[in-house]
């Protein structure tokens, strides 16, 4: 069976508005029929998804959502053709038919039978898609960090309330036994007060001082891919998916290893903390007045430190006035040794449980309650990366008020809170 064709101009629009007005509705139900799959065992009641984005990450997302017994992939978008072509035939070999196959993501949202989206961009443009998307009554499921800058966070986070949408933040290790063990003794008091956190970041290669300037390739929409960032011509690098470099290395596209790891261990940070609705006071760049490390504090002088070492062989080490736990992907130790086996009772407090990130996206979207990482807490984990970010750029220490959510004393770090955007490419409105 061939793609649909692409969906007329009228037709977007109608669909759009149509689709707005029913926003806080639950998730629709998608005939098997309808899809081609009527075979297909248990295909007559499936949550309808698109994916947006085929880099890297979006491998795994695509995989895993189309292997699910009530999920239906209906359409796949990338601004490179050939990343099309290749997830409409990883889709085709496990059985599903019919896939929206397209470059624009406004023909996935406009598309009725879509209930979410799995937003895997690079960052500069999480939010506009992500925004468009739940205005049009869509879930999103939208990779970290949730946002470029600070003010689209605030920006997400109204879209949330808003449209009423489910939002899952891709900060996957909330949704892994270890960080959330880690989590559980440091919010019960196992290791006594914390007094420093040690987070292992690692480094990115800066851009080239001179760019290798070639022919944007055939089937790719390279001005789009740009985006509202300002216009460069083309290279290789700039637009390279690479978790080593690429548009990672550029500040036009993200925080470099702030929004990269950053976004990952601060986030756990908060969590362990139990500060998913607040978050630091001060940031402070490395080499500043001598600094050794880049690092921030909270208000009550906990400091997360990056890259400092010993870690102890781990990607983050709390360290309390009674013991520490060190935790990465995988592996967990405490200080003293018996702690990581400590049981946890109903008197205890615990964080949230998720055993798996994509199928607590999947399970909320069914029961309508929050995520284990939604917009709410997705946008104060970015915050942190960014004002990190802005520090580091400026050189300069930061205040910053968690309540009020603004820079405190600097005009020109306050200015970064936000990006100019390319003329065509405005954050959608939220009315």
């Amino acid at each position: 069976m061939e793609p649909p064709p692409r969906i007329k101009r009228r037709h977007f629009l109608k669909t759009s508005i149509a689709v707005a007005g029913a926003a806080m509705a639950g998730p629709q139900i998608v005939r098997a029929e309808t899809l081609g799959n009527a075979n297909k065992a248990g295909a007559a009641s499936r949550i309808g998804i698109g994916f947006i984005g085929m880099g890297l990450i979006s491998d795994g997302h695509l995989k895993t959502f189309a292997g699910m017994k009530d999920v239906q992939p209906i359409a796949v978008c990338d601004l490179r053709k050939q990343q099309v072509d290749k997830a409409v035939d990883i889709l085709k070999s496990r059985g599903h038919q019919g896939i929206l196959a397209t470059s624009r993501f406004e023909e996935v949202l406009a598309n009725p039978d879509i209930d979410a989206v799995c937003v895997t961009t690079p960052d500069h443009w999480h939010a506009a898609i992500a925004i468009a998307a739940m205005k049009a009554g869509k879930d999103v499921y939208v990779e970290k960090p949730m946002t470029l800058t600070i003010e689209e966070g605030k920006l997400m986070v109204e879209a949330e309330r808003k449209y009423g949408r489910i939002v899952q933040v891709g900060s996957q290790q909330r949704s892994t036994v270890h960080f959330r063990i880690a989590a559980n003794l440091i919010r019960n008091g196992l290791i006594g007060e914390v007094k420093e956190v040690y987070c292992r970041l690692g480094e990115f290669p800066k851009p080239p001082e001179k760019e290798e300037f070639a022919a944007v390739p055939d089937g790719f929409n390279y001005d789009r891919w740009l985006g509202p960032t300002p216009f460069y011509e083309y290279s290789e690098n700039r637009v390279k998916s690479s978790y080593g470099g690429g548009w990672r290395c550029y500040w036009d596209y993200g925080s470099r290893k702030f929004g990269d790891w950053g976004a990952h261990h601060f986030d756990i940070v908060q969590w362990a903390l139990g500060r998913d609705d607040t978050g630091p006071v001060e940031f402070v760049p490395k080499g500043f007045r001598g600094a050794e490390y880049h690092h921030y504090r909270y208000a009550d002088g906990i400091t997360v430190w990056r890259d400092r070492k010993p870690d102890h062989g781990h990607m983050i080490r709390f360290i309390g006035t009674e013991g520490e736990v060190h935790v990465s992907r995988g592996q967990i130790a405490t200080m003293p040794k018996e702690l990581v086996r400590h049981r946890f009772t109903d008197r205890d407090t615990q964080v949230m449980e998720s055993k798996d990130h994509r199928k607590n996206f999947i399970d909320s979207i069914k029961s309508r309650e929050p995520t284990i990482c939604p917009a709410t807490v997705g946008r104060r984990s970015a915050t942190i990366c960014q004002l990190a970010a802005i520090a580091e750029r400026l050189g300069q220490e930061l205040r910053w008020d968690p309540a009020a959510e603004t820079v405190v004393g600097n005009p020109g770090a306050a200015a970064m809170e936000s990006r100019p955007r390319r003329s065509g490419y405005e954050l959608p409105s939220i009315g």
